[in-house]
C-alpha cells in the first residue's frame, strides 16, 4: 500500500497559497482542505479572500464557507473534523493538499493540540465587554498577572488569542502555559510542510493590490451588512475592524483603507515570524 502524503502549503497572506494549492491538486488529481480559519464562515467572502467561484470549481475544496459566524467553532473541533475528513479522502487519494494561513489550525492537523476547556458564554462575553470598555491593554495586563510566561510568548496584538488564554486561566484557575504540553501526536500519514514566500517588496505590493481589489469588489458593502454583529469573534479580523471604525465615525474611509493595508502587512510579518520558528518546513520562493 503506497504511503499517504499530506502536502501542506503555508505562507503569509497574499503570498499565493490558493493558486499553488489548485496547481498541486490538479497535478496529483486530489482535493484541497482549507486551514484558513477566516474562510470557514459563509458570511465572510471578500474580506477573507475566499477562493473565487472559478477557483473552487477547479478542484474540490473543503472547509470553505462551511460554518456560520453565529455558531461557536474552535480549533479542537476543527482538528477532529479535519482528521475525519482526511481519513475519508485518503481512501481515494494517495496525496491530499492542506492549505491555509492559520498556523494554529495547521498545527492542529499536523501535530495535534492540547485539549483545553471551553469557557462559559458569560465569561467569553465578559472579556469582550472588558476589551470594548477598557481596550486591549487591559487584557494584556490581566494576562501578565495570571500567566507571565505566556504573556512573554503571545502576540499581544491578537485579541482572539489574548481572550482565549484568559478564558482558560479564569476557567481553570491555572496559567494557560502550564496546561500546554506541546506534545506532538502521531498521524497515520506522511506530512510535508511547505512555506510559500516572496520578496518583502513584492508581498507588500500584492497586499496593496489585493486590498484595492477588495474595495472595488464590494468589501465596504459586505462589512456594512456585518456591522451589527461586529462584536463576534469571527469579525475581529483585519479588513472588517478598520471599516467598523469608519462606520463608527472614528476615522475616514481613506484612513480605513490605509489601515487595512498597514495591518495586513503587520499580520503577514507576524505569520512569517511564526513560520520561521517551525523546524519541519521547506521554504519555497
Amino acid at each position: 500500500m503506497p504511503q499517504k502524503i499530506l502536502k501542506v502549503i503555508e505562507g503569509p497572506t497574499a503570498s499565493g497559497k490558493t493558486a499553488l494549492a489548485i496547481e498541486w491538486a490538479l497535478r496529483y488529481g486530489t482535493e484541497i482542505v482549507s486551514a484558513d480559519s477566516r474562510q470557514f464562515y459563509k458570511e465572510l467572502n471578500i474580506g477573507v479572500a475566499r477562493p473565487s467561484v472559478q477557483e473552487l470549481a477547479a478542484a474540490p475544496h473543503h472547509f470553505i464557507a462551511c460554518r456560520s459566524i453565529f455558531s461557536y467553532y474552535s480549533v479542537s473541533h476543527y482538528e477532529q473534523e479535519a482528521l475525519d475528513l482526511l481519513n475519508r479522502l485518503f481512501e481515494h487519494h494517495d496525496t491530499v493538499i492542506l492549505a491555509g494561513g492559520s498556523g494554529l489550525y495547521v498545527n492542529a492537523v499536523c501535530h495535534g493540540i492540547d485539549q483545553l476547556p471551553d469557557p462559559s458564554p458569560q465569561l467569553r462575553q465578559m472579556l469582550k465587554e472588558q476589551e470594548a470598555r477598557e481596550g486591549l491593554e487591559s487584557l494584556q495586563q490581566k494576562l501578565k498577572e495570571l500567566d507571565p510566561v505566556f504573556y512573554g510568548q503571545i502576540d499581544l496584538q491578537n485579541p482572539v488569542r489574548l481572550r482565549r488564554a484568559l478564558e482558560v486561566c479564569l476557567t481553570t484557575g491555572k496559567p494557560y502555559s502550564s496546561l500546554r504540553t506541546n506534545s506532538k501526536k502521531t498521524r497515520p500519514f506522511l506530512i510535508e510542510r511547505y512555506v510559500l514566500t516572496r520578496p518583502k517588496e513584492e508581498l507588500h505590493q500584492r497586499i496593496e493590490q489585493r486590498t484595492d481589489a477588495m474595495i472595488q469588489a464590494g468589501l465596504i458593502e459586505e462589512a456594512k451588512a456585518l456591522y451589527p454583529h461586529r462584536e463576534l469573534n469571527a469579525l475581529q479580523t483585519v479588513g472588517y475592524r478598520e471599516l467598523f471604525d469608519y462606520f463608527d465615525g472614528k476615522i475616514s474611509l481613506e484612513q480605513a483603507v490605509t489601515d487595512i493595508k498597514t495591518n495586513t502587512r503587520r499580520y503577514a510579518k507576524r505569520q512569517l515570524t511564526w513560520l520561521r520558528k517551525q523546524s519541519d518546513v521547506i521554504w519555497l520562493s
